[in-house]
């Protein structure tokens, strides 16, 4: 475990170091200040796009540029702008300052990294080994009560078709399991539970580590008071077995996944096992995490919107350099800076980013002051990060639940050396593919290869078209996932005129283009893509069948000054703009269409690209993402002949090629490519 520490923290470190050059490349030269009342406005360029990134808080340093032995003046953001930050300074400099040209010197915040530094201290003593490398089952005494059915068998279903589901659930309020016929393969999981000792399961094969606590819920109805009801009518089998394990919690203190592919409701899923947590243990209390204010915010409005949660009950914690303009209007009445922890202990629920919970303890809160921790979007928090709440959770009966998807991008970093070695590895995904917690191809195979008392897959896509669902589910989802969505909104641009092939609105448009760049700027366009990507965009808001909004469309490209040259293009043409950016900014969004550019087009650097991974050329996640956005139609534009060099992208314009939706430059020769790949290995 001492290697765990000295590990993560030299990986923050990196991080930090890194952070630190890039901030000091947006410092400024020979600027001059503005007063405004009891503040020094001093403007930034590209603050807007968040370059540089500076919070209100964040410490900004003057210097004399003539002078580099004169002192220097500390000030810090009080306001954050589009264009312009408001400073404050001590008042003999205030007073003093009379329009005199400085050097700006912007700094890096630590306190971000501070905390995990902390975590992981935390989570060492608090957690232990057996958390973090969980290599056994130990089955405790179930959360709630469970009574025995005697005048029929019940069981969760081992397998059910998705049309047979909603037809079993309809209706159906308690958390009662559908019956099923092969009552001889099920094992009573009361005899496992029974009496005040915990059931051990020593290492050993996947199948026998759980062989006490089998894949069924039989002859129970969960029972406190009188039933216990699903808030949510509309989950599915999937969700339901989840919030069933989570109620539970026989496997606590480790982790519970839930893995939630594009579009199958893992939000939802969390937000009703909280609910059920809050409803059911009394004694519960709970905080609930995410990476971003914006997925936080949404725990928050779902939870409200279920009916259960009132004021009192729950609390969004949020860090003081947020403005309240930013927070959604009906998360206002919940929020909370988070001065007084005596108030923030009374609520049975926090929400908060991974970060802000960190400030908990630093507010003096009781480590283990919590029952449950969930960590919604886990995929995309650094391990030490996700710790952070993690560490807030009672040792050995808390329990915690890790939400997200190993199979999408995963934590923003700077430093690539931080990358290279383990920090972008999220501790849901390395949790994943540990043998307790990873994917069988023989065992579970009613659960989709993965043990339910550890890992529930959500399968049921309410997003996207079958034929924009299949590749991904193929590639990445052990060909599990299963259309669901509503064909009034994944049908809508099967009749396009655009379409190479009806009914099927997926494209590959080839283009054999020119990849440039301008100045010193190390950003790619590609001029002959801007012009085919805003044909499709006109060609998408001129067709009335289609009545599509603006809002309704996106457009996804790897590099900046694609996204620039789109956005002039859009603007000089009169098109309504519509959202241009990177895979980064969609990920968890979702359009009716999606067009995608990916820039790169000089074959002769081929083996260049993919070695140093330029766009999201070879990158399995970014590729993964960028492909289940779209709802009704997908629109890839690019060279086949340098996509062929990866594998994922190859398969893709082969998809398109055998189903009619390739279009464009002549195609390329898979077999030669397939020869190229063994030379590169």
């Amino acid at each position: 475990m001492d290697n765990y520490t000295h590990r993560f923290s030299a990986l923050l470190h990196l991080e930090e170091i890194q952070d630190e050059i890039d901030i000091r490349e947006f410092d400024l030269h020979r600027v001059c200040l503005r007063k405004t009342g009891e503040y020094l406005a001093l403007e930034v360029p590209g603050l807007a796009e968040g370059r540089p990134s500076v919070l209100t808080g964040d410490k900004i340093i003057l210097s004399d540029p003539c002078d580099p032995e004169s002192p220097c003046y500390e000030g810090y953001v009080h306001e954050v702008l589009n264009h312009e930050v408001w400073l404050k300074f001590s008042y003999e400099f205030h007073s003093g300052y009379n329009g005199e040209d400085y050097n700006v010197e912007f700094t890096f915040n630590r306190t971000s990294l501070r905390r995990c530094h902390q975590a992981l201290k935390i989570a060492v003593k608090q957690l232990g080994p057996d958390l973090l490398f969980p290599v056994n089952i130990k089955v405790k005494t179930p959360q709630i009560r469970m009574e025995r059915r005697t005048n029929h068998m019940d069981v969760i279903p081992v397998k059910t078709t998705f049309k047979n589901s909603q037809n079993q659930f309809n209706g159906h309020k308690r958390i009662s399991p559908t019956k099923y016929a092969n009552t001889d393969r099920v094992k009573n999981l009361l005899d496992s539970c029974d009496g005040s000792k915990d059931s051990y399961i020593p290492n050993g094969s996947v199948q026998k580590k759980t062989e006490k606590v089998k894949k069924y819920l039989p002859n129970v109805n969960l029972a406190v008071q009188d039933q216990i009801e699903f808030i949510n009518e509309k989950l599915n089998d999937c969700q339901k077995l989840a919030v069933i394990k989570i109620v539970l919690g026989q496997c606590r203190p480790l982790p519970y996944i839930i893995f939630g592919p594009p579009g199958t409701g893992k939000t939802i899923t969390v937000v009703e096992s909280i609910l059920q947590i809050l409803l059911q243990i009394p004694s519960s209390r709970i905080v609930a995490c995410t990476p971003s204010n914006s997925a936080a915010d949404l725990l928050v409005e779902r939870l409200f919107a279920s009916g259960k949660v009132k004021v009192c009950d729950m609390v969004r914690l949020n860090s003081f350099h947020r403005k309240d303009e930013s927070i959604p209007e009906v998360v206002l009445p919940f929020s909370a800076r988070g001065e007084d922890i005596n108030i923030i202990c009374r609520y049975r629920i926090v929400v908060c980013t991974c970060n802000t919970a960190g400030s908990l303890v630093n507010l003096g809160l009781k480590v283990g002051h919590f029952t449950h921790a969930f960590v919604d979007e886990a995929g995309q928090a650094t391990e030490p990060e996700c710790l952070i709440p993690l560490g807030l959770v009672s040792g050995a009966d808390g329990q915690t639940v890790l939400a997200g998807d190993p199979k999408q991008l995963g934590p923003v970093l700077m430093s690539r050396y931080a990358k290279l070695y383990g920090l972008e590895l999220s501790f849901l995904e390395r949790l994943i593919d540990r043998s307790l917690y990873r994917h069988s191809e023989s065992d579970f195979q009613e659960f989709g290869g993965f043990d339910p008392e550890l890992v529930t897959m959500l399968k049921e896509n309410y997003r996207s078209h079958a034929a924009i669902l299949k590749l991904p589910s193929e590639l990445f989802y052990f060909n599990q996932l299963e259309v669901m969505a509503d064909p009034i909104l994944t049908h809508t641009a099967i009749n396009w005129s655009m379409l190479p092939t009806p009914s099927f609105p997926v494209i590959f448009h080839g283009v054999r283009g020119e990849d440039l760049r301008e100045g010193n700027s190390p950003s790619w366009f590609n001029p002959s893509e801007v012009v085919q990507v805003v044909q499709y965009l006109q060609g998408l808001l001129k067709d009335a069948s289609l009545d599509l909004q603006v809002e309704d469309i996106g457009i996804i490209t790897p590099y900046r000054k694609q996204i620039e040259k789109i956005r002039l293009l859009i603007e000089k043409l009169g098109v309504e703009r519509v959202k241009v950016g990177s895979v980064e900014e969609f990920q968890g969004q979702e359009r009716q269409v999606i067009i995608i550019s990916t820039v790169r087009s000089n074959e002769r650097l081929l083996g260049f690209d993919i070695r140093h991974v330029l766009g999201f050329l070879s990158n399995p996640k970014r590729f993964n993402v960028a492909i289940t956005r779209a709802q009704a139609a997908l629109i890839v534009v690019g060279n086949p002949f340098v996509l062929c060099q990866d594998e994922k992208w190859r398969m893709f314009i082969e998809y398109c090629i055998d189903n009619g939706g390739y279009t464009g430059c002549e195609k390329p020769d898979f077999a030669l490519y397939d020869v190229q790949d063994d030379s590169l290995t």
